[in-house]
């Protein structure tokens, strides 16, 4: 593994993938799984044979634009959006509200991911499409019914020093994440009750870079599976975005994340003798590139990663 600090204490994000050959599309799906839910099972049944699965940074933070900031913080591991990263959010969520229906919004639980994810909800369940609007203080009216949020422990930062450095992260190894507040930043009634998370608890503070992007992997695909006949919005942190895309569109590099890239997921979605057959997932580039800069690789090579704070 190897790090490698450019100007200004930023870092840039390398993942690469190790396979054999490359490819410059997405694999098609070429095989079929049943899963454990019904077709019936899911409120909000998705009509147009796929399920899609957004997997979106977080907006921009504060402490990467007042680096002072960090110095009286009660929480410096936990900072909060601008108000440049709420606008960016918010005009995330028309994007993606002009592209597919999302019928459910699983966020990380750290400030900067609940917050996007709030401005991404209210774009996405304003009752008149504004275009000119630039946050949900410009949504006079909300559709609660449309979609349905959650938080989810899987979707969390990387918990090591290699994102969080070690002189902010609590000294106990406790983020203290008070869910019930953190529910209360969302439309009344949006918040979904009756969802458990699948990770349960926070992962163990240090933990390991390879563990971390099997969590994050391991969280689509359970997720998915979970409501397969629902398009799903994941909000988290820049690696989890990395991870996904590398993973899913394989034999590539990818270089940077932007604040509220995405990566888009698709399989096919249909019904056999009442359960869900799915296809596999592929990475949809046909609704052009939305933050994410990446190579195909030519060569295979060690997994390398290499930035922070995402």
């Amino acid at each position: 593994m190897t790090l490698r600090k450019v100007k200004n204490d930023s870092y840039i994000y390398i993942n690469r993938v190790a396979k054999k050959g490359h490819t410059h599309t997405p694999s098609k799906a070429t095989s079929k799984r049943k899963t454990k839910e019904t077709m019936g099972s899911s409120p909000k049944p998705n009509n147009d044979a796929y399920q899609h699965v957004f997997v979106m940074r977080h907006g921009d933070r504060i402490d990467n634009f007042e680096p002072l900031w960090v110095s009286t913080a009660a929480r410096p591991w936990d900072p909060p959006l601008v108000q440049d990263g709420m606008i960016r959010a918010f005009r995330t969520g028309q994007r993606i509200r002009s592209q597919i229906p999302i019928h459910r919004v699983f966020v990380s639980p750290f400030l900067r991911c609940i917050q996007t994810a709030s401005e991404v909800v209210s774009a996405l369940s304003a009752v008149n499409f504004d275009p000119n609007a630039m946050s949900s203080k410009d949504v006079p009216s909300i559709d609660t019914s449309k979609l349905k949020v959650a938080i989810e422990y899987g979707l969390c930062e990387m918990l090591n020093s290699v994102a969080i450095r070690r002189e902010l992260a609590p000294k106990d190894g406790n983020f203290d994440f008070r869910i019930l507040d953190l529910e209360a930043l969302f439309p009344e009634g949006m918040v979904d009750h009756n969802v458990d998370m699948i990770y349960k608890e926070m992962p163990d503070w240090e933990e390991p870079v390879e563990d971390c992007r099997e969590r994050y992997v391991n969280i689509v695909k359970a997720l998915a599976d979970k409501y397969p006949t629902e398009n799903l919005l994941l909000v988290t942190h820049g690696e989890g975005v990395g991870t996904t895309f590398s993973t899913f569109y394989k034999d590539t590099t990818v270089y940077e994340v932007d604040y509220c890239a995405y990566v888009e997921l698709r399989r096919e979605v249909s019904s056999k003798d009442g359960s869900v057959v799915n296809g596999e997932y592929e990475v949809v580039l046909s609704h052009g590139q939305a933050g994410i800069r990446f190579s195909h690789d030519h060569f295979c090579d060690d997994p390398v990663i290499s930035r922070t704070p995402v």
